[in-house]
């Protein structure tokens, strides 16, 4: 009878354990802001304050946009990017990439 409850006890905290460790991905997602639900200005000023942020541009897209080149890591150069927000489809802003010396702009 001690070896069933052993094994019951020992599937309910590895489930409990699964459960728990999946919550902090999914409320981090929730979080995340979202380019569409805010103006050009809100999201290019938040941008700026940060220094780099991570923004959901759709319902499965997302990318990390900077202020400027010091938000990129070593070796990586700014493009320019456009976000679609609440009041506008092209929204500027920054990302960091590695360079590709085929690519022209």
């Amino acid at each position: 009878m001690t070896r069933l409850f052993f094994k019951f006890a020992l599937f309910v905290v590895a489930g409990g354990s699964v459960t728990l460790a999946s919550l902090p991905v999914a409320d981090a997602q929730s979080r995340r802001p979202n380019s569409t639900a805010m103006t050009c200005n809100q999201v290019q000023s938040m941008i700026s304050q940060r220094g780099a942020v991570v923004l959901s541009t759709g319902q499965y897209t997302f990318d990390r946009y900077v202020s400027n080149r010091n938000a990129c890591q070593h070796g990586e150069i700014l493009r320019r990017d456009y976000v679609p927000t609440k009041d506008n489809n092209r929204c500027y802003v920054q990302r960091c990439v590695n360079p590709q010396p085929w690519r022209i702009n």
